[in-house]
């Protein structure tokens, strides 16, 4: 199982932060909330937490509107008509009620999986769970005489978010507490508010056609425009988007360092262009007190950070899309263990054993298998920052 360990940031980097916007008294009133999560849902035990990640691959604000044109310009990832409601990046953190070893665990964007409650579909890609479930319940909407765009385009999210949640929680097999979705330019805000995101690369990569990464090898300081490509980069890469997957885990990482080494939380005009960042581009699940949730994880000593990637079994082709092939419960197995490593009370999903025969092979495909057992070359610890392909 990939992975990449980050010791002793979490608790430094969002402590400061917890208190920078306490003092500021409005960061938690400026987010959109959701309650997507659903009531009487499966929930943790004994104060453990379990939060979802979501990253949206979508060109558009929260009505639905195309994002300005000098923002899409810089995102080297086309208009407004491109990409769809993706959930690109999903990332499960378990966080255990001593504040201690905790595990994100990236789910990749083709994981191939079971779905219910989207017409037409049994089965796809992960990440298509929460635009098609939009799609699907927009259409009714419309067809029951709904015209408002902008209440159109909020309640089909809220169908995606629900949609993805589920998905994940059926994959995984543990409850899912808390959730932030995060959009595709929030990369770009993230970096530019921080004045550029440093990263390390193993190998020089040249993919400006699809992604605008280009980019030496070794260590290197990103402009946004640069760090959103980096982060969206699968082209040309040995493992595709397993890589990429590591990618995003190393910026998350780079960032936290940053956070912390920079005297961001002394600085009231990069604290504020922060809070602005994080209202503009972070929905919330519903009852989540962000700033209390920071400071309570700020009071533990040092806890380490441990980013997974989950495995998968082949790659393979399935109505002339690339998928990856999995086996759920491996999944679920691979969940356990990492989430009972760091908490061995941790709260499993009572789900009845799924049917992994999702496809035949496929004998045109030629993907390679990708190698999933082999962990990334870094384990970081301390200040080092990743280097990853």
């Amino acid at each position: 199982m990939a992975k990449i360990v980050a010791c002793g940031l979490s608790a430094v980097v969002l402590g400061a932060t917890a208190v920078g916007w306490a003092t500021a008294g409005r960061f938690d009133k400026g987010f959109v909330r959701s309650a997507a999560l659903g009531v009487n849902t499966p929930r943790s035990l004994a104060g453990d937490m379990n939060i979802l990640l979501i990253g949206l691959d979508t060109r558009k604000d929260q009505d639905g509107d195309d994002l300005p044109q000098e923002i899409v310009d810089q995102l080297h990832a086309g208009d407004g008509d491109v990409g769809g409601y993706n959930a690109n990046t999903l990332i499960l953190v378990h966080i255990p009620a001593d504040m201690k070893n905790i595990v994100a665990v990236s789910i990749p964007r083709d994981d191939y999986v079971k779905v219910s409650g989207i017409p037409g579909y049994s089965s796809m890609k992960i990440k298509e769970a929460y635009g098609l479930k939009k799609a699907a319940v927009q259409d009714q909407l419309i067809s029951q005489g709904m015209t408002d765009r902008k209440a159109l385009e909020r309640a089909g999210r809220e169908a995606g978010r629900a949609s993805i949640v589920q998905a994940v929680r059926d994959l995984t097999g543990v409850p899912i507490d808390r959730f932030a979705e995060v959009t595709l330019a929030g990369f770009y805000d993230l970096s530019k508010a921080l004045g550029g995101v440093e990263v390390c690369l193993n190998n020089s990569v040249d993919d400006n056609y699809y992604s605008g990464a280009v980019f030496p090898a070794g260590r290197q300081r990103l402009d946004p425009a640069q760090s959103l490509a980096f982060v969206r980069q699968r082209h040309g890469l040995e493992n595709g988007d397993l890589d990429r997957t590591h990618r995003q885990q190393a910026f998350l990482t780079s960032v936290a360092l940053d956070l912390r080494n920079a005297g961001t939380f002394t600085d009231v005009g990069k604290l504020t262009a922060l809070m602005d960042v994080a209202h503009r581009n972070i929905v919330l699940s519903d009852g989540w007190n962000i700033t209390d949730f920071l400071r309570t994880l700020g009071t533990s000593d040092s806890p380490s950070v441990e980013f997974r990637t989950l495995p998968v079994l082949r790659y393979d082709t399935i109505n002339g899309q690339d998928v990856n092939i999995v086996d759920p419960v491996a999944i679920r197995r691979e969940v356990r263990a990492a989430f009972s490593d760091a908490d061995p009370t941790v709260a499993l999903l009572n789900h009845p054993a799924p049917d992994i025969t999702l496809a035949r092979p496929n004998a045109e495909s030629s993907s390679p298998t990708p190698d999933v057992g082999k962990p990334v070359d870094t384990i970081i610890t301390g200040n080092a920052i990743p280097c990853v392909n």
